[in-house]
């Protein structure tokens, strides 16, 4: 439901989510034209609701129930059109079943998309082949992705704000008042920083509408030795090295080493643009604040609660604030290079 809709709608929208039960579950998906059979099992996700759901003919979908007031319809057939897009340029995507443009689904206030269920495992980051294959196929992901610009959905520079997400952090009480001091002084320190760095060269770089959200948990690596992609949740214009930094950590030898075995694969379709290497750490920075600004605006639902239980406590702060410390000196570091 799009995010202009009546506060009512959108209040009976966040209590049905709240409260999502087998049977309401089951029924919307039963409307929705398929035969369950009752078995489902939750699946992990945090924003979203996600589960696999039998089927009478014995095989399973995947269906994920889109929490309320996030993304607005819009924004949501831009992500399916996208990877319908993906799809049919023979993109390993795990894209919604349905015709063009019905793709999402809406019952009893819920919203809803139904996926094949994709079996598969995380890749291997310290595989150079594994590595050189994501590569190369995020490499034909941006030839599609510079085709055309996102309308609806948003563009990096708008989630950039990373002083609000200070801020958030700061009046939801969360951080306990001995940390308090240490962690507004090193957020706003590393916020600013960030803010100066991403500004700067925003103008110099071409948008183009990427993933997101690239991490080893939104591939599958599967029997076929092909890296299926998944959850496009986070789909939004953004700079090609967005959907690349995630699978580089470790000590910079490491890291090095992994950025040449993807870059390896991904200038067989498309030239990366080395420039952008100078990114890598400001975005890190922009995931660590956003991270806990995330988690103040979501811990007081019981799932965020059990997952992260020590959120409200010192040694989650100490922790924190002290990675927030070596992330600012890691912007003090020579970028990564590619020739």
């Amino acid at each position: 439901m799009p995010e202009d809709r009546n506060t009512d709608s959108h209040a009976n929208a966040k209590a049905a989510f709240a409260t999502l039960d087998p049977s309401r579950l089951l029924d919307a998906v039963d409307r929705a034209g398929y035969r369950t059979d009752g078995r489902i099992s939750a699946l992990n996700s945090y924003e979203n609701r996600v589960y696999n759901v039998g089927m009478e003919d014995g095989s399973s979908r995947v269906v994920k129930y889109y929490r309320p007031g996030r993304w607005s319809d819009e924004s949501l057939l831009e992500e399916h059109s996208f990877t319908a897009e993906l799809a049919s340029c023979d993109l390993p995507v795990i894209h919604a079943e349905g015709s063009a443009g019905q793709w999402l689904q809406e019952h009893d206030h819920f919203r809803f998309a139904v996926y094949p269920l994709a079996g598969g495992r995380p890749p291997e980051l310290d595989n150079p082949k594994q590595l050189e294959t994501i590569g190369r196929t995020i490499g034909r992901l941006h030839c599609v992705g510079e085709l055309s610009l996102f309308n609806a959905r948003p563009t990096i520079a708008l989630q950039q704000d990373v002083a609000s997400a200070v801020e958030m952090v700061i009046e939801s009480g969360h951080v306990p008042p001995e940390n308090l001091a240490a962690y507004q002084s090193i957020a706003n320190e590393l916020a600013a920083e960030v803010s100066n760095r991403i500004s700067a060269v925003i103008d110099d770089f071409n948008m183009i509408r990427v993933h997101g959200d690239f991490h080893t948990g939104n591939i599958l690596w599967g029997a076929d030795e092909t890296p299926h992609l998944l959850d496009f949740d986070d789909c939004l214009n953004g700079f090609a090295v967005q959907d690349l930094w995630m699978f580089l950590s470790g000590d910079r030898t490491y890291r090095q080493e992994r950025l040449g075995d993807l870059l390896v694969g991904y200038n067989e379709f498309r030239e990366f643009d080395a420039r952008e290497l100078a990114l890598i750490e400001p975005l890190r920075a922009v995931r660590q604040l956003r991270f806990a600004a995330w988690l103040s605006q979501r811990w007081q639902e019981p799932t965020f609660v059990r997952a992260f239980p020590y959120f409200g406590e010192a040694r989650f702060w100490d922790t924190h604030i002290l990675a927030l410390k070596e992330q600012r000196s890691a912007l003090d570091e020579k970028p990564l290079q590619w020739d």
